[in-house]
């Protein structure tokens, strides 16, 4: 058998290395040509062959091809380049789950994908499981937990599936610098800080997860060159041996699915294994009073009852992702008490969802790179005295696969009255197809000594990579 591992953009040179360091025959395909040479080099080290598509018609042995779910190629449209040979088509997650196989029996693994909210489900997941030191892999880096103290791995880290291996790999030789590796897995006592994973995932999951939390389809765009799409990408979540998924996105993409552990979530749909019989909304502490039924456990347990929360949610998307983390929570039976007490100690993000107060100015902040017309109109809904804020809406382009639809958002943004600013990149173009008047400011720092020097508060609403607005 040879493996062909196609996309080295996406974490294929890790999988490639992975797979050679067991002993297969590997080749590797480099489909956008970004190969660096330090990665040529590592491929040569591990002979790893780099080839083309076209070299399929060379070999003469059965393939395992691996590619990313969102590959704007098909299986026949792979096969046609060599029809003889006999051929299985695996994921990058799925390969991932293979060379980590038997990793972690010891810990508890959270896999979470979703259109919105995983970020924010991670590190509420981080606090209720803060003092088992969890290994985390987010959009805001590789970081490691010990005694409640963050250890940053790798800042600059993309949530494809390869990264989860690479998180613990790194993880590893921060344990034991002299860790022993055999057979591919390190060795000895001291190769492991951690008691618990959260892997944070685009499009799917590899499906180690003790629990996958799927914590929406708020928006189902198209992937692999509109071949396929995010629902069904996101689908792999079912790979996992216990589920916790937004009732709404499954009743409406996956109900033929077949699992004996899905539990769902909702805010308002009392049919959902754990739904909220109560909100309280403040942008300091939201009150959420949760009833669940049904819970199935990964012990195969059964788990019913109430539970009431308070933690940082000012608009019902946040209070979804709170329930999404409740259930999860309760699939991994975790008590009531680490559950109140982690959400309690959970302020937001810095760079993502925060609140702040600068001088005489409140400031909301939502950051976020997959940032939509729907994530921005529950952002303002969330405020209910908007005369006294700018709303400020803007960002870059090239964050994430999936582009904001300006034409959508403009005409709603033209139904807003409130003081509109607009910024960036994105906030110019909108500016050009609004009716309305809106300020345009270019540079996003602008906005908040507009607020300040004003007394007034600031919504501010970015699509970015925390990485580039954490710099300002």
């Amino acid at each position: 058998m040879h493996y062909i591992v196609i996309d080295m953009t996406h974490g294929g040179v890790k999988i490639a290395v992975s797979l050679a360091k067991r002993g297969r025959i590997v080749h590797a395909v480099d489909i956008y040509n970004t190969l660096k040479p330090v990665e040529e080099r590592m491929l040569e080290v591990y002979n790893v062959n780099v080839i083309t598509l076209e070299d399929l018609a060379n070999l003469k042995c059965e393939v395992c091809v691996i590619s990313p779910i969102h590959l704007p190629l098909t299986h026949d449209e792979i096969k046609d380049y060599n029809p003889n040979l006999k051929y299985e088509f695996l994921t990058h997650h799925e390969a991932i789950a293979e060379i980590l196989e038997g990793w972690g029996d010891d810990i508890k693994k959270i896999e979470i994908t979703g259109v919105k909210g995983k970020t924010s489900s991670v590190f509420m997941l981080k606090e209720i499981l803060v003092d088992e030191n969890p290994l985390i892999l987010s959009s805001l880096g590789a970081l490691v937990y010990e005694n409640g103290k963050e250890i940053v791995l790798k800042k600059d880290i993309s949530i494809t599936p390869a990264n989860i291996k690479q998180t613990v790999d790194l993880a590893y030789k921060l344990a034991n610098p002299i860790c022993k590796i055999e057979n591919g897995r390190p060795k000895g006592e001291n190769a492991k800080i951690y008691f618990s994973a959260i892997f944070e995932s685009s499009l799917g999951v590899s499906g180690i997860g003790d629990v996958g939390l799927l914590t929406n389809i708020a928006e189902d765009y198209p992937i692999a060159g509109k071949k396929s799409s995010a629902s069904r990408a996101k689908s792999q979540v079912f790979r996992c041996n216990t589920v916790a998924c937004q009732k709404e996105s499954f009743d409406e993409y996956y109900s033929d699915i077949k699992h004996d552990k899905v539990n769902t979530f909702s805010l308002d749909d009392d049919c959902a294994d754990l739904y909220a019989m109560d909100v309280s909304y403040s942008l300091d502490e939201t009150e959420i009073r949760i009833k669940y039924a049904n819970v199935k456990t990964v012990n195969n347990n059964i788990s019913d009852g109430e539970i009431l929360v308070k933690t940082f949610a000012p608009g019902p998307h946040h209070v979804s992702n709170v329930l999404g983390v409740v259930l999860t929570s309760l699939c991994l039976e975790i008590s009531h008490e680490k559950i109140i007490t982690g959400l309690k100690n959970y302020k937001g993000i810095i760079g993502r969802t925060n609140k702040k107060v600068i001088e005489n100015s409140i400031i909301i902040e939502e950051i976020n790179p997959g940032i939509n017309t729907q994530a921005i109109k529950e952002s303002i809904n969330m405020i209910d005295n908007i005369d006294d804020y700018y709303v400020c809406i803007g960002g870059d382009y090239g964050i994430t696969c999936e582009e904001i639809d300006e034409e959508k958002l403009s005409d709603f943004l033209d139904t807003l009255d409130c003081e509109l600013i607009l910024t960036g990149d994105v906030g110019h173009s909108i500016s050009q197809k609004l009716t309305r008047n809106a300020t345009f400011i270019r540079n996003y720092p602008d906005c908040y000594s507009k607020a300040i020097e004003n007394n007034k508060n600031l919504l501010f609403i970015y699509r970015s990579n925390y990485s580039k607005i954490s710099q300002r």
